[in-house]
């Protein structure tokens, strides 16, 4: 277990706090939640509690303790050998404090007990304000707290957002998190590889899922970072459609979205290709303008860029590729102003990457003067900063198109670092080009 990148993010969001006048930060994890009356759902930890402490064990908490002297505490369950047969091995406090660098441990039936004392006479509480169940628990601390009053305990007169400052800490990624994250778009992206090579009419959507999560477990990922979209024909034009059981028929276009997980960080990658493995005059065309918007993205992102820059590149060469295939009719600037693209185009053309597959951290730029009726500026983009880049097209049945356009979603989505002068893609080891992809299916 490397614990120095956690030992180095307390450290940060320790001096942040300091130069806030200090406190204490407060930082739950995710339960364990009950499907039914003996069994759970997946259990997965809270992203920012891991983010901080490395620490994935469900029932746990950690506490950060900033000012003259600074400290780093965690609860966790005690170790229980009875437990451990039917659930797995627990560190229990000890191992947990020596193996992940905390300076105390404690058995997490002890909180209600200690915080309290944690708690007096602290100026200011940071936590993930808006989370009712730690809501909950902060409010039933410090009524713990205030009865104590008398005796002269005080009560901390300042609740600070915890989340906004650990968000911002996540969006510019350590060579760690980097490095995590470029293993998992690559087996992300050979799962699509296999995918399309596997691919031929009569297979189901499911079928093609489970070759994808096949390669996920297969390279050591946790699973899915999100829900598998796998769409053929009408359903490529479902954007948030779950792989189903339609099966593929000759002349379909195959959109899928999908990516692993790998050590607590989340793949995002889409891919569009013809089921029967040669892209159609339609399906080419439409195909075309997706690539050329993605490559006018990856043009206008590096640092110094605004996050909006390379949406608004994406829209404007959508439009004009619509325009000049005849599906469009007037000025580029005409059809984006009069929302006559969002017929075919409606989505952003990216998001932040992280822990969570739509990370954390704002979009737009707190320090920009507002003016009201137009858009925010969208925030200045940062070296290590990762992000999607996803434009795409759907062409539903409508009375303005010719049947031969019908049923064809194309989105084409690569996971992106932004480096020192522009930005790498981490998930190129799945093809994108026309020629490459019928390559790829003929073998």
């Amino acid at each position: 277990m490397i614990i120095a990148p956690y030992l180095n993010r307390r450290k940060r969001l320790l001096a942040h706090m300091r130069n806030s006048n200090g406190g204490i930060a407060i930082v739950a994890n995710a339960s364990q939640v009950m499907r039914n009356s003996d069994s759970d759902y997946p259990y997965r930890h809270d992203s920012s509690f891991y983010y901080l402490s490395g620490f994935t064990e469900p029932c746990s908490m950690l506490v950060l303790l900033s000012g003259d002297t600074e400290k780093s505490i965690l609860f966790c369950q005690e170790k229980d050998l009875e437990r451990e047969i039917w659930d797995g091995y627990r560190y229990g406090p000890q191992a947990a404090q020596e193996q992940f660098g905390f300076d105390e441990a404690h058995d997490i039936a002890k909180l209600d007990e200690l915080m309290p004392k944690l708690l007096a006479n602290q100026p200011a509480v940071w936590s993930c304000v808006g989370n009712s169940l730690a809501d909950k628990q902060l409010a039933k601390w410090l009524n713990s707290l205030r009865k104590l009053s008398r005796k002269g305990e005080l009560v901390p007169e300042t609740v600070h957002n915890l989340c906004s400052v650990v968000d911002e800490m996540r969006l510019i990624k350590d060579a760690h998190e980097i490095s995590i994250m470029r293993r998992a778009a690559r087996i992300s992206a050979g799962a699509h590889v296999r995918a399309m090579q596997v691919c031929k009419p009569g297979l189901r959507e499911y079928q093609l899922e489970a070759e994808l999560l096949h390669e996920f477990r297969k390279n050591a990922a946790e699973g899915p970072a999100y829900t598998t979209i796998v769409g053929t024909g009408a359903n490529s034009c479902v954007l948030h459609y779950r792989a189903g059981n339609a099966q593929i028929q000759e002349g379909d276009m195959v959109l899928i979205d999908a990516g692993c997980e790998l050590e607590g960080y989340a793949s995002d990658i889409t891919r569009s290709f013809p089921a029967s493995g040669k892209f159609s005059g339609p399906q080419k065309a439409i195909y075309e303008i997706v690539l050329a918007a993605q490559a006018d993205c990856i043009n206008h992102i590096a640092p110094g860029r605004r996050f909006k820059d390379y949406h608004h590149a994406a829209k404007n060469t959508l439009a004009r590729g619509l325009i000049d295939i005849g599906l469009l009719k007037g000025t580029v600037e005409g059809v984006i102003e009069s929302g006559a693209l969002g017929q075919f185009y409606m989505h952003g053309a990216g998001h932040w990457l992280g822990m969570d597959v739509h990370d954390a951290g704002l979009y737009t730029d707190r320090n920009a003067t507002w003016v009201e009726g137009k858009e925010r500026l969208s925030r200045i983009l940062q070296q290590n900063m990762v992000l999607t880049i996803e434009p795409g097209l759907y062409i539903r049945p409508a009375v303005n198109i010719d049947r031969e356009w019908w049923h064809i979603g194309v989105r084409i989505e690569d996971d992106a670092v932004v480096t020192e002068e522009g930005c790498e893609l981490m998930s190129r080891y799945c093809p994108v080009e026309v020629d490459r992809i019928e390559g790829l299916m003929r073998h």
